[in-house]
């Protein structure tokens, strides 16, 4: 069956009635907390992966990829209205975004904003759908030790490309790679690291650690810093829809962030932070004319803003390519979302196109439907999302908190479960800290099993010989790949002119 026709079996899944009502709720819901400054997807998701077990797969996933796609536009008005972005990665989008906001085009701004994300998101979800099958051909030719080398390719770029130093991301792997063997090997039946506490022969529950470090660990880290949105927030000026001449200036834009954003949401560089400095630095040095005059002065240039908007946006889309050909997540949200496949027993991959057809390409088909609902909600009712900017920090903080202990509460239903999400909550504060991402953590607990299990298989399929992890010309090239991701940063960092180096805050999305 080809791509166009899998397309519309997904399509047909994706207009049933409840799958459109859990679309609509995850792009409410993601663009709420995208407009609210240090509350980003990956914290939403990880907050409802308890709550979306009664759901069911297809719903909670399609609510899922809502809020991801939600959040990268939310973002966006936070950064144009209060200069706070509301995401890391629209940083950029403040830039120039803000400056149209004093200067009285904040309408326009907007409109650009939600136009570019429909833009991106639309085109990259097309890309998405045509790439994806050719992914999977080849990854179904994959062995034991093609798939031990993917495992190690994601933990050594995630690693790397989460927070700012390769030590601490290492460190905060091996932390989630001890957190993935307690309990029962399956293998032997013996208990390792359960330390004689019967609960945790059971294994630790992915939603467990998912919802302590990124809802009660962020949240409380977030807490602990005394954001101060008592900021000037600017007035909406102006029309929220855009002229032709307006649209004329957008569309070179939108085409070079959607290109930018596609081709690296797929990469391990942590989100979608990358893409949008490329396509601001491209706007800024390709404008001429009035555009020039905009970037240089006060005023504010409306290419700055749709460029990185497009790109935002088309990065969430290609960041699910690696996430449903391979298992591979390339950001926090992704890596939250892999849980939530794990908790309906589905493994990201080749086999899950094979076996669960409906569920991938209802997701794809429905990331169509999720971008047309955010042009619907976004641009009509954007002042009803400026208010949530009013909301009291404290009734925010003390709300995630208690949602997340009855979400842990109705799934898990034992006190222990609750112990260790305080447990899991103090070390996700504490690693953030004191500087250390949490992806690398999550990551390390959803595929450290499944790497073991995979060297488990080839050591027995070989007779107890290791060499078969170097003898695959794939596996080799997919280990030179991942070293080149943790020596690349380095040497790169050694060769630029000192104080000329730039940090991205890459743990947010």
């Amino acid at each position: 069956m080809d791509t166009f026709s899998l397309l519309l079996n997904g399509l047909a899944v994706a207009i049933e009635p409840m799958n459109l009502l859990f679309a609509l709720i995850g792009v409410i819901v993601g663009t709420a907390v995208g407009v609210m400054p240090g509350i980003g997807p990956a914290l939403t998701v990880a907050l409802l992966l308890p709550v979306s077990l009664s759901f069911g797969a297809t719903g909670s996933l399609i609510m899922f990829a809502g809020i991801y796609y939600g959040g990268m536009y939310g973002g966006a008005i936070s950064s144009i209205l209060l200069n706070t972005p509301g995401e890391t990665a629209s940083i950029m989008t403040a830039v120039e975004g803000n400056k149209m906001a004093r200067d009285g085009r904040g309408g326009k701004a907007l409109g650009a904003a939600a136009i570019g994300s429909f833009f991106g998101g639309s085109f990259a979800t097309l890309g998405l759908a045509v790439v994806a099958p050719f992914m999977v051909m080849v990854a179904l030719s994959f062995g034991p030790a093609e798939y031990f080398a993917l495992m190690v390719l994601s933990f050594m770029t995630v690693s790397a490309a989460f927070g700012g130093s390769i030590i601490r991301g290492l460190t905060a792997l091996f932390l989630g790679l001890a957190i993935g063997l307690v309990g029962i090997d399956k293998l032997t039946g013996q208990a390792r690291l359960a330390f004689g506490v019967a609960e945790l022969r059971d294994n630790i529950s992915i939603a467990i650690v998912a919802v302590g470090l990124f809802a009660v660990g962020e949240t409380l880290y977030i807490a602990s810093q005394k954001h101060n949105i008592g900021e000037k927030v600017e007035a909406i000026k102006g029309s929220v829809w855009l002229t032709l001449a307006d649209l004329k200036r957008c569309i070179k834009p939108y085409l070079r962030g959607t290109l930018l954003g596609f081709s690296f949401g797929p990469l391990p560089t942590g989100g979608a932070e990358i893409p949008t400095f490329l396509s601001y630095s491209t706007e800024r040095k390709t404008a001429k004319g009035v555009a020039k005059e905009e970037f240089e002065g006060p005023k504010g240039a409306i290419e700055g803003v749709a460029g990185p908007e497009a790109a935002n946006n088309a990065s969430a889309a290609g960041t699910l390519i690696p996430l449903l050909t391979l298992g591979l997540p390339t950001s926090a949200t992704a890596a939250i979302m892999l849980a939530g496949f794990q908790q309906y027993g589905l493994q990201p991959g080749p086999l899950l196109f094979t076996n669960n057809p409906d569920i991938v390409w209802g997701l794809v088909a429905s990331l169509f439907i999720a971008n047309l609902m955010l042009v619907v909600l976004n641009l009509p009712f954007v002042g009803v999302w400026v208010k949530l900017l009013m909301i009291p920090r404290p009734w925010l903080y003390a709300g995630i908190l208690t949602f997340a202990t009855l979400g842990i509460v109705g799934a898990e239903g034992s006190v222990f479960a609750l112990v260790l999400l305080l447990a899991f909550g103090l070390l996700g504060f504490l690693m953030r800290r004191f500087g250390y991402p949490l992806a690398p953590v999550l990551v390390g607990t959803i595929l450290g099993p499944l790497a073991e299990e995979q060297l488990r298989r080839g050591l027995m399929i070989n007779r107890g010989d290791w060499t078969f992890l170097f003898t695959s010309p794939i596996a080799l090239t997919i280990y030179a790949i991942a070293l080149a991701a943790v020596l690349g940063p380095v040497i790169w960092r050694a060769l630029q002119p000192k104080g000329a180096n730039t940090a991205f805050a890459m743990d947010g999305d």
